[in-house]
């Protein structure tokens, strides 16, 4: 499970079999979500709405490093 990202009590990362689209998942605490990159579309949610804002501006700040990790990471596999 590649971390992407720790930061304010979230933690960014994708599974090591992951799959089309691009997506991370987030945790904080026992909460979650799954984020498409490309669209920043949320497919899955159970955070508070608080939280996901939060963890949405994150994600958009560094959607381009999220994609090239993903890239990198699945061009070797």
């Amino acid at each position: 499970m590649p971390t992407l990202l720790t930061l304010n009590g979230f933690k960014f990362f994708f599974y090591a079999n992951e799959h089309e689209p691009k997506h991370i998942h987030v945790m904080k605490g026992g909460d979650f979500a799954k984020i498409e990159l490309a669209s920043l579309r949320v497919t899955q949610c159970e955070m508070k709405p608080k939280e996901l804002k939060q963890a949405l501006a994150i994600v958009t700040e560094h959607k381009d490093e999220f994609e090239r990790k993903w890239d990198d990471y699945f061009s070797q596999r």
